[in-house]
């Protein structure tokens, strides 16, 4: 089993050194869904929602939170990115978004397309709370990876939630 390298031998907390690595081009996809009713994702779709477009607030949101990610997580690097996107599409339940990360590092951009992920969720709940407050912020994973010592990542199959 392989030991965790936020952990010292003493059990202490410890944030990983990366200077050893190689500097490479790393990559990584991430996705998640809010759950959302019929009637506001018509809402959406026709941009009447209280506080504006929510699809395009949150994907700014997300390129906001990725660039961000080492103040949010304690023991995550700051990483030199060198692309972000998130994307927004509205389904027939809710709002599917995926955030894809590139940098030229010494570790991964997997944190930053999860956080990126994540905030559009959050953004696009608060956008559209006044409408619905019992919104689900669902199946936020990494879908793929790229680059670095550990090899490349693709998840193997994927839960649709319905009506996607």
């Amino acid at each position: 089993m392989k030991r965790l390298s936020h952990y010292r031998k003493t059990g202490e907390i410890q944030m990983v050194d990366v200077s050893p690595k190689d500097v490479t081009v790393r990559r990584a996809v991430a996705r998640g869904f809010v759950r959302i009713t019929r009637d506001v994702v018509k809402r959406v779709k026709r941009l009447e929602t209280p506080k504006g477009n929510p699809l395009e607030v949150a994907r700014i949101a997300g390129i906001a939170a990725a660039k961000r990610t080492s103040d949010l997580i304690p023991l995550c690097h700051p990483l030199p990115l060198t692309h972000i996107d998130v994307a927004t599409r509205l389904c027939e339940n809710g709002v599917e978004i995926t955030a894809r990360v590139a940098a030229t590092a010494r570790t991964g951009a997997e944190m930053e397309a999860l956080t990126a992920v994540a905030l559009a969720a959050l953004t696009i709940y608060d956008m559209c709370k006044a409408l619905d407050k019992g919104m689900e912020i669902t199946d936020i994973h990494l879908v793929e990876k790229t680059g670095g010592k550990s090899g490349d990542y693709r998840r193997a199959g994927r839960r649709k939630a319905a009506r996607r």
